[in-house]
């Protein structure tokens, strides 16, 4: 699925996260229940929980199948989440089926269905998957 890129929005308190690299999915997941703290979001809600769903499959592809995390953004804007995540390899992301010796493929169809946009864009040095999740 491509979309307009969630930058196109306008951006609103709080400020954004600094870009950054974590070192793993958890790290990640934590930067973002930060920020969902910070902006008043219930990190029992199920909105949370799609978020920090996202963040883990993208983050975790793109360490796993996209050759290292180069990137990673986050901001909130008056009533979503933007993330985005780059990877070193210029590839879009392709749905797949596990099989029983190898089990998977449920991530991308994951965060297809859970973001309310996904933005997939190539770029000289890997590629960056943006993704906006509504947050009212």
């Amino acid at each position: 699925m491509t979309v307009a890129p969630p930058t196109a929005l306008a951006p609103a308190a709080p400020a954004p996260a600094p870009a950054h690299a974590p070192a793993s999915a958890a790290a990640a997941r934590s930067s973002v229940r930060d920020l969902l703290r910070r902006a008043g979001v219930s990190l029992d809600s199920v909105t949370a929980a799609d978020v920090l769903l996202v963040t883990s499959e993208l983050v975790t592809n793109a360490i796993r199948h996209g050759g290292g995390l180069a990137a990673f953004h986050i901001e909130i804007t008056d009533d979503a989440l933007l993330l985005s995540v780059a990877d070193t390899n210029p590839d879009p992301p392709l749905p797949r089926t596990g099989t029983p010796d190898r089990p998977g493929g449920y991530g991308w169809p994951l965060v297809q269905r859970l973001a309310d946009r996904v933005d997939v864009r190539s770029h000289g040095g890997g590629k960056t998957i943006s993704a906006e999740l509504r947050l009212a």
